[in-house]
This record gives C-alpha cells, structure tokens and sequence, in this order.
C-alpha cells in the first residue's frame, strides 16, 4: 500500500484529489490517454486492473502522475499489457434522427469502433454516468434538451479534457466559435454531411 499527500492507495486508486502540484504534472483522464496513445477506455481498464495507478478527485474523476505513465510504459512490453488487445475506442452518438444514428454506427463498427446510441440529451447523459465513451457525436437540435446544453452538463459533470465531444446540426450554420468555448473538439454545421462526422471521428481517435 501507497500513502501519497496522507491518503492510502490500493489497487492503483486513491479516496481523494492529490494535493497541490508541488512539481508533479497531473494529467486527466483524456491527456493521459492522448500521452500514452491509446483510447480512454483501455486506460480506465488498466486503472481499474490496479495496473496504472490513478488519484481520485472528490467528483470522481481520475487524476495521473506523469512519471507514472512513464513507468508503465517503461514495465511494459510496447507500453501495454500483455494480457490481450485493447478494447476498441467507444463512440457515443447522441442524435434524435435514428437514420443519422445508424449510418453513424454501422460506418464505425466496421473499422472496429464501439458505438453506443442515445435519441436524446436525457439518453446521453444517462448513458455516459454508465460507461463514460472516448468520443460523443452531438447533435445540436434537439427537442427539450439541445445539444448545447447537454455539452455543458458533459463539461460540469466531467472535466473539459475529459471527453472529447464533436457537435454537428443540418439545421445551424456554422459556430465553431461557440463549440469551441463549450469545450467541444470540431463543429460540424451546414452543409452537414455525415460521412465528414465519420471522418473527423477517425482523426480523433485514430482508425
């Protein structure tokens, strides 16, 4: 067992968020990822294996040392486990036209991707307190709850690096800027095309 800033932590998890900085970089959760190489999900997988060791905050987000992802790296062969491949990098699309959804879906689960669907705010921010995704495709029009809404409620609930988000509209014209600020990766807006929402997917997560 290792006591960091008067915590114990076991099985690679600590109760609470590290102390200040006092010279350690700390990274999130999508900074450690995009460190390492690898998708989001295969460093949760690893933490919650006790393999990485990761630091909690009180909200329960995950916190690395960056000299321990160099350690990892160095113990293992290729700096991954031996134990089998890495789990394929999931993809949340969060839009209430199901055609977008399942042309979405069926482009990605071919070149390997986990895609998990949600037909409205409510449904994604539910799913994503299940199994938070590598990636959410947000749709900017929908009913009740818009899709920049739900990217503030991601960014409040999660971090802003802890998620990367792609927002698209066929419907609202171009407003990178305030993607941008909502703390998304790309906007996508007139003239959509969903096949580019399949692209810029593999430019972010690798193909």
């Amino acid at each position: 067992m290792l006591r960091f800033g008067g915590v114990a932590e076991s099985g690679g998890k600590a109760r609470r968020q590290p102390p200040g900085n006092g010279g350690t970089d700390w990274l999130t959760l999508g900074q450690a990822a995009r460190y390492l190489g690898v998708a989001q999900s295969t460093i949760r997988k690893w933490s919650d294996q006790g393999r990485l060791s990761a630091f909690y905050t009180p909200g329960g987000h995950r916190r690395y040392r960056q000299r321990d992802l160099d350690a990892f790296v160095a113990g293992s062969a290729g700096g991954a486990p031996a134990s089998g491949p890495r789990p394929a990098p999931l993809v949340l699309v969060v839009d209430d036209d199901p055609r977008i959804r399942e042309f979405i879906r069926v482009n990605l689960e071919i070149d390997g991707y986990s895609v998990r669907e949600a037909g409205s705010a409510e449904e994604g921010l539910a799913a994503l307190e299940e199994e938070p995704p590598d990636l959410i495709l947000l749709d900017v029009m929908m009913p009740q709850v818009d899709g920049w809404e739900m990217l503030k409620r991601v960014r409040e609930r999660h971090g802003v690096d802890s998620i990367q988000v792609i927002m698209f509209s066929g419907q609202v014209d171009d407003d990178a800027d305030q993607a941008s600020r909502g703390g998304a990766q790309a906007f996508i807006g007139k003239p959509f095309n969903p096949q580019e929402l399949v692209t810029r997917t593999k430019d972010l997560l690798g193909s």
